[in-house]
């Protein structure tokens, strides 16, 4: 009978998890149809902000969004259409392009959501525990549907110095100082 009325309880609170999790998701993404954007377009546009510039291809869009490509190409005709991004061709290969967040992109992003406001309500360390449960919940999703973590630059195993200057390793690149703090389709953890 205990085990029967534990087994309940913990099935009732991974229940009450998903539910919380999908309902302030869903929140904070009708607050995007106030910008006239949807929440697709939202989405990739808060991606391609928090990219670096090796990340930010369609391809790369749809695989951290776990979006179809489709999906993907028309909100990203949208931003461009509305002057939120623009397309930047690759030099040695036109097939190939990447997007970049315009002034008026980043602007649209500037003001809180009412879930940012929220999250900014809880002290320090809510903050730093709330985010470190929901990236095992993310990385242990991801995991299950064999999905690339896209994580950090400066936390991946290929993140490197070379000259005194931030570099990557598997790209052969050097990168600017912003670059290691923001996202990456190459991620690997670092051991």
């Amino acid at each position: 009978m205990v085990l029967t009325r534990y087994y309940f309880r913990m099935s009732e609170s991974k229940q009450r998890i998903s539910d919380l999790l999908d309902r302030i998701s869903r929140l904070n993404q009708s607050q995007s149809w106030d910008d006239g954007l949807n929440p697709a377009q939202l989405a990739a546009l808060r991606y391609l902000v928090a990219a670096n510039q090796f990340s930010r291809a369609p391809s790369h869009v749809a695989d951290y969004l776990g979006a179809t490509r489709g999906t993907v190409s028309q909100s990203l005709k949208t931003l461009d259409g509305k002057g939120l991004i623009t397309q930047i061709r690759s030099s040695s290969d036109k097939r190939r392009a990447r997007y970049d967040v315009t002034p008026q992109g980043h602007a649209l992003l500037g003001s809180p959501t009412q879930t940012d406001s929220a999250i900014e309500q809880l002290d320090e360390n809510e903050r730093a525990h709330l985010a470190k449960l929901l990236s095992n919940v993310l990385h242990m999703t991801l995991r299950a549907r064999g999905g690339k973590s896209f994580g950090i630059c400066k936390n991946c195993k290929h993140h490197g110095m070379k000259a005194k200057r931030p570099y990557c390793r598997l790209l052969d690149v050097e990168l600017a100082d912003h670059e290691i703090d923001q996202i990456c389709h190459e991620h690997e953890t670092a051991a």
